[in-house]
């Protein structure tokens, strides 16, 4: 702060309060002046000693303002009236602006104003003092500014940007918020197209259904189906002898079916001469008989299951016990004792029960009436087994048996669980799959069994890659003709199948079902030396691909 030159004779500024508009209003204190007389001798005595003179022409001289010096006592003097010198408004308590104060002037002489009379001054009457119209006259070295104009057009620059992001924003949200609901309806509508294809598939829209898939429990049997199908061999380890079903899950019906096989079944070992099925059990094995049966039958078997008769007690007593309808009295150990096992409705059997009524062969009965009793056995086990594969799988390591490698514990257990499942609800059947006197399979067996629960199509082809099956019918009377066409068929690579014997037939015939085996069926006549007039569509086996009647005519090739 640069000095200034202190007057004496200067109105002095008070601050008396602040206007409408927040600035500071000043009040302008006249000093008290005294009426000096140049001529005057000096009063005080102590001046006088003190050495000090003053000339007889007076002139006042003025002196530095030191606003920190020590204030003395004012003397009391008379000076001439004055007229109060204007000045403008300053703020000497605190600096409201970065520039420089101007030096005080002097204003030309005017009329005292309310704030030199000593007088309140209002703001309005501020305003009518100063300047035209009631407004007063600044001047701009009265004042100092903090200019801020680019700060202020960069926050409305700023604001105008957020508001423009923001409907941006705004705007992108809509879209995205459209995008999702068109996203939404189309999966909406694919879901609901898939979800009736499906049903149409299925043939369970309303309507629709034909009157097989009816029978069958309203799956569909069009088209190919997909089965599991599983062998067990029930080893009786007392009495000997053995026991053959299958246990079939049909996936695309999901129906479970047990098929019980006599051991009477004709089949064919390793170099396709014949045998029957209990044999091949105890001299193939497990391996060799599955072949047969899967070459026999026209269907997959995807594992055996060797169970001896301790295991089916353990399996029984694992499961809680079974209980199933009865068709007979079993005897006990103890001869003319109370029978072990009683006929009837809802009998609870143990393990041991079980292993008895299984093998039960009543004097004079039927292979059948054994393989029944099997077969209900079976049943009750199934509906006591966990449908979960996990629960059944560990039931199946409890019995700790050796199992056959094509059938680990696992994969055992998981088709158990299967078929627990249909068993539990009542999808589930028991069939005996019947066949002729001479071990040949019937036109019933056929189509009853082959046809419908086990998959073999009339013509329908083997699975890729495997030999075509070749169904063989002696009707000419000589028994070495069959022999020699079965020779010819297995050298040629063919799956012989023996269908049997029947009355005599003039001409041989090659038949075929499907348009889709006529080349195979040419195929056959020409491996057995027949003219391609022999090869006709008509009624082929249901377990052969293509089938063959030996006549009279039949002449072994050389």
């Amino acid at each position: 702060m640069n000095d200034r030159q202190y007057d004496p004779y200067a109105p002095q500024v008070q601050l008396v309060g602040y206007d409408e508009y927040g600035r500071p209003v000043y009040q302008q204190v006249q000093p008290q002046q005294q009426a000096y007389d140049p001529y005057a001798q000096p009063q005080d005595p102590q001046q006088q000693q003190q050495g000090y003179g003053y000339d007889q022409t007076y002139v006042p001289q003025q002196s530095t303002y030191d606003p920190y010096a020590q204030q003395q006592p004012q003397q009391t003097q008379q000076f001439p009236q004055q007229q109060p010198a204007q000045f403008p408004q300053q703020s000497y308590g605190r600096d409201y602006g970065t520039a420089q104060r101007p030096p005080v002037q002097a204003p030309p002489a005017q009329e005292p104003t309310r704030e030199a009379q000593g007088a309140p001054v209002l703001p309005q009457q501020r305003r009518d003092e100063h300047g035209d119209g009631g407004e007063r006259d600044y001047r701009t070295e009265q004042f100092s500014f903090i200019e801020e104009p680019d700060e202020d057009s960069e926050d409305v620059i700023d604001w105008l940007k957020f508001t423009e992001s923001r409907s941006e924003r705004r705007e992108e949200a809509k879209r995205r918020g459209r995008n999702r609901v068109v996203a939404l309806v189309v999966a909406l509508a694919l879901v609901a197209v898939g979800g009736v294809g499906y049903l149409w598939f299925a043939g369970k829209l309303p309507g629709l259904s034909s009157s097989s898939d009816k029978k069958n429990g309203g799956a569909t049997t069009a088209g190919p189906q997909k089965r599991d199908v599983i062998v067990v061999h029930l080893h009786n380890t007392k009495a000997g002898g053995t026991s053959t079903a299958l246990l079939v899950n049909n996936v695309t019906t999901k129906q479970g079916t047990t098929v019980l096989l006599p051991n009477s079944l004709a089949v064919s070992n390793d170099d396709g001469s014949r045998t029957t099925l209990g044999k091949s059990v105890d001299a193939d094995g497990s391996q060799g008989t599955r072949d047969s049966l899967s070459t026999l039958l026209g269907t997959k078997i995807t594992g055996t299951w060797r169970l001896d008769t301790p295991y089916l007690e353990n399996l029984v007593d694992l499961v809680g016990n079974i209980d199933i309808t009865t068709d007979a009295d079993v005897p006990g150990a103890k001869q003319g004792g109370d029978p072990l096992v009683k006929k009837g409705d809802d009998q609870t059997l143990t393990g041991q029960m079980a292993v008895a009524y299984a093998t039960y062969r009543g004097p004079g009965e039927a292979e059948t009436k054994q393989l029944q009793r099997f077969g209900a056995v079976m049943y009750g086990v199934l509906r006591k087994i966990s449908d979960d594969p996990k629960a059944a799988t560990v039931t199946v390591q409890t019995l700790a048996q050796i199992l056959d490698p094509s059938l680990p514990e696992s994969d055992l257990g998981a088709s158990l669980a299967k078929l627990a499942e249909h068993a539990k609800i009542g999808a589930y059947k028991t069939a005996v799959l019947p066949v002729q006197p001479d071990g040949t399979l019937s036109q019933q067996a056929g189509d009853s069994v082959v046809k419908d629960v086990l998959g073999g199509q009339l013509g329908g082809g083997s699975d890729q890659g495997s030999a075509v099956r070749v169904g063989v019918k002696n009707a000419s009377g000589n028994s070495k003709a069959a022999e020699a066409a079965r020779v010819a068929l297995i050298n040629g690579g063919y799956a012989f199948v023996d269908a049997g014997s029947s009355g005599t037939e003039a001409t041989s015939q090659v038949l075929y079902a499907d348009g889709a085996q006529k080349a195979k069926a040419v195929e056959v006549a020409k491996t057995l030396g027949l003219p391609d007039s022999a090869v006709k569509q008509g009624k082929a086996a249901a377990n052969a691909d293509v089938s063959v009647v030996i006549g009279k005519d039949y002449k072994a090739p050389q």
